[in-house]
């Protein structure tokens, strides 16, 4: 993972929320974070995901280093992963506060953390492997499709729950204005710890302690919102090239539009729903994707 900004361009005390009363669950259910939703066995599905992750581990250390350039990378990630935050953030001449870009990526189960400097530019601080994401790829259509939801979002002070069953969670504010002129419907889907999702995106207790703090304190300095943007894949084309047959292709193309913006620009896109479709700059008729107010 590297250290280096994207382009050369150049704390809150959460509101504690046992509901969020503008919404109105309606069954089958999304999400377990959902208070209507029935409980889950935390430490059932905990003593599953580990004993999948020791024999992934067993797997993964009987490959010889040198057959597969990919390990070394994964190692360099996993070591960074483990730096202290702080030691790693005045490294990379960050502070918990400074503004935070995330985003998710379905396939390759990964979760990007990026922080802004004071020049404008953003790097990449951290790279969390994602512990677990439910449905398959594509976007979420209605409540209790099981699916983890695409597209572009942004999370406000509303959107924190600290008092998460899951330890900690903010809700990625699903539907956002396009979904819901598509007629999509869905509720508390999430980013969260204890590694169980039903729809969400879940992650261990420690990623999310972290990322948690990072993205609560930018608000509390003055973030207006924290853009996240959820992908099936990372979308490059020759990734995008190979969907070509899948019922998904535009609507993934329409994902794409904004993933470049930051990879030309070094600045996250800012999203517009235009009735059923996003737009990366403003136009007539076209709504700002924003946090809750």
């Amino acid at each position: 993972m590297t250290s280096e900004p994207v382009s050369n361009i150049s704390t809150i005390t959460s509101v504690r929320t046992d509901d969020w009363p503008h919404l109105r669950p309606s069954a089958p259910l999304d999400c377990a974070e959902n208070p209507h939703a029935a409980p889950v066995n935390l430490w059932r599905h905990r003593a599953v995901k580990l004993a999948r992750l020791l024999l992934a581990l067993l797997l993964f250390a009987s490959v010889p280093a040198q057959a597969d350039p990919l390990r070394e990378y994964a190692i360099k990630v996993q070591a960074n992963g483990r730096r202290p935050l702080d030691s790693h953030l005045e490294a990379l001449r960050l502070r918990r506060g400074s503004p935070v870009f995330i985003r998710i990526y379905k396939r390759e189960r990964q979760l990007e953390l990026f922080m802004q400097r004071r020049n404008g530019g953003w790097v990449l601080v951290r790279l969390y492997p994602i512990c677990a994401w439910s449905g398959r790829l594509g976007p979420k259509l209605r409540e209790g499709d099981g699916q983890a939801p695409e597209g572009f979002y942004v999370v406000g002070r509303k959107q924190l729950k600290p008092d998460s069953q899951y330890h900690r969670a903010f809700n990625l504010g699903y539907p956002n204005e396009r979904e819901r002129a598509l007629g999509r419907t869905g509720s508390f889907l999430m980013v969260h710890g204890a590694c169980v999702s039903i729809g969400c995106y879940a992650m261990t207790d420690v990623q999310i302690t972290e990322i948690y703090d990072l993205v609560s304190k930018a608000l509390a300095a003055g973030q207006p919102g924290v853009p996240v943007e959820a992908y099936p894949f990372v979308m490059r084309d020759e990734a995008l090239e190979r969907e070509r047959s899948s019922p998904w292709y535009a609507e993934w193309a329409e994902l794409q539009r904004g993933w470049k913006v930051f990879e030309g620009t070094g600045q996250p896109a800012t999203a517009y729903a235009c009735g059923g479709r996003y737009r990366f700059s403003p136009a007539a008729g076209c709504r700002r994707i924003a946090p809750w107010r």
